[in-house]
């Protein structure tokens, strides 16, 4: 095992130690939860029982894979793939911890050595395995494939906000060629005022920057709040700290021309596909002009996608396959660009929710840079480090920065995924109270 990496290869140690200060793992005390299995590792029961439950539905989809293949359970058998190989590991883990607690009682006292010096490492890896588990029960966010949108909106301090939304900018482009993300600046609109800043910045009134790679959207998403500084101006006579701040946005970026996997309707991934399943069709008899064939053949089709509701009809052709195929066909559309309008309507709701114009003031700051003391400081994950050049070249202390964001999202993701199991543990609980007093 590597010196950064825990057995479980996905969860690095800078995500357990943040997930640690989290308190994300601290064991909640749930009404029945008393059982050996609901403490195992230092997991909450309802965490521990997802992940039994998704392992059992795992079992089962590779049970109906291994008979006859359907794309939308592999596709969920994948997906949940991780946890299941995730939940082994603790199992594992677990009955090796078992079995050296019993070598302790062992007459053999080389045994109950031996079984004693390896006592603390497996309860630091069961530890660790329980942390991977919980991480890997975390739900994908619904962009994290997709490239990005980096957007920058200088906020409250004047010329000195669009001078420090040029520091920023760059500060992406740099941390991308880096890391050999792919990007182009989108949109980059200088400000009335030309006056230079503190390092020959200039002032912007915007800029967006596309880092086109999959899965930047995961890679950055973190980076999105109030960015602020607190610096000397170059305008500045009198040696005054002065403080401003930049809004950043990251949105997801949908490609204008679709690729031909993405338009693929037998694709589970691409927009277009439809589950056979889920759509109901009906033939019909066709209605209006066109003689008597028109009202006595049974050629017209309407189809509905029970899901959303949308419902189409074809009669224009005598052939029923034929209207089939175009009703199949115009039913993908609507489909797919009614999943496109939803995703965008998501992306605005995050921009939204990220920044509002309520929103951009000092107070909000996710992120310190200070000048003077050669300091940046994430206050959500809590980092501070320092070499500040370093940070706005888009180097090595950058990458610490953003990794420990990610790290904080990912305990965000655990603390809340938690909350949303307890609530429906006690819905569920409220529900069966109400039903046994009704029976009496």
């Amino acid at each position: 095992m590597s010196a950064t990496m825990l057995a479980a290869p996905w969860l690095c140690r800078s995500c357990v130690h943040s997930l640690r200060r989290s308190g994300v793992f601290v064991s909640l005390q749930l009404r029945k939860a008393s059982t050996a299995s609901s403490t195992l590792a230092g997991l909450p029961p309802v965490l521990l029982d997802r992940a039994r439950n998704l392992a059992a539905e795992h079992k089962q989809l590779t049970k109906q894979l291994e008979s006859e293949y359907e794309p939308a359970a592999a596709k969920r058998a994948g997906e949940i793939s991780k946890v299941v190989a995730a939940l082994q590991e603790l199992d594992k883990a677990k009955a090796a911890l078992d079995e050296l607690n019993g070598l302790l009682e062992s007459d053999d006292a080389e045994l109950r050595q031996l079984a004693n010096d390896d006592l603390d490492a497996t309860k630091k890896q069961l530890e660790n395995l329980g942390l991977n588990l919980s991480a890997t029960l975390t739900p994908k966010h619904p962009f994290a494939d997709m490239p990005c949108l980096i957007e920058l909106h200088p906020g409250p301090g004047g010329t000195e906000g669009r001078h420090f939304a040029d520091t920023l900018f760059r500060m992406y482009q740099k941390y991308c060629e880096n890391k050999g993300y792919s990007a182009r600046v989108i949109s980059y609109q200088e400000a009335e005022d030309r006056t230079p800043g503190l390092d020959g910045e200039v002032p912007i009134s915007e800029a967006v920057l596309e880092v086109t790679d999959p899965g930047a959207f995961a890679a950055f998403r973190g980076e999105a709040g109030m960015h602020r500084v607190q610096r000397i101006p170059a305008t500045e006579k009198q040696g005054r700290t002065h403080t401003s701040a930049v809004a950043v946005w990251v949105l997801p970026s949908f490609p204008e021309n679709s690729t031909d996997a993405e338009n693929d309707f037998n694709n589970p991934e691409s927009d277009f596909y439809v589950d056979p399943t889920e759509v109901k069709s009906e033939k019909m008899r066709a209605s209006g002009a066109g003689g008597q064939h028109v009202n006595k053949t049974e050629s017209a089709i309407r189809l509905t996608h029970i899901p959303t509701g949308i419902q189409v009809s074809m009669q224009d052709s005598r052939s029923q396959q034929q209207n089939r195929e175009r009703a199949w066909r115009l039913l993908r559309s609507r489909i797919a660009s009614l999943r496109r309008e939803q995703r965008e309507a998501q992306a605005k709701d995050l921009r939204d929710s990220v920044l509002s114009q309520s929103q951009m003031s000092r107070g909000d700051k996710i992120r310190t840079y200070n000048y003077q003391q050669d300091r940046c400081t994430d206050h959500r994950s809590g980092l501070d480090v320092h070499n500040l050049p370093n940070v706005l070249q888009g180097g090595e202390v950058l990458d610490k920065v953003i990794n420990s964001v990610q790290s904080w999202l990912t305990a965000m993701d655990i603390r809340n995924l938690i909350a949303q199991e307890e609530a429906q543990t006690r819905a569920a609980a409220g529900g069966s109270d109400k039903k046994k007093k009704g029976g009496k």
